[in-house]
């Protein structure tokens, strides 16, 4: 299956993730992740965050996702590029 993002590791485990305003809304699910996961935008973006039961807000610069929580990204027109720490 082809993910909604492109993917990079770092040294230090870390992730990059980007994700392209051409990406089909459909492929952005409602999802949850097996562990604990630190957010960080690392460029300006247009796109939204949405947690279940809550209305979309403004990408955050950084926050935590716990374990179990289901969640999603709403496209914009730019570039969505995010650093994830696992936890």
């Amino acid at each position: 299956m082809r993910k909604p993002y492109e993917e990079n590791s770092s040294e230090n485990g870390s992730i990059l993730r980007t994700f392209s305003p051409d990406v089909k809304s459909d492929e952005l699910k409602w999802h949850r992740d097996d562990e604990d996961r630190l957010i960080e935008l690392l460029e300006p973006t247009d796109w939204l965050f949405q947690i279940d039961n809550h209305l979309p807000v403004e990408f955050p610069k950084s926050f935590l996702i716990e374990r179990g929580i289901w969640h999603r990204v709403i496209k914009g027109k730019k570039n969505l590029v995010v650093k994830i720490i696992k936890m």
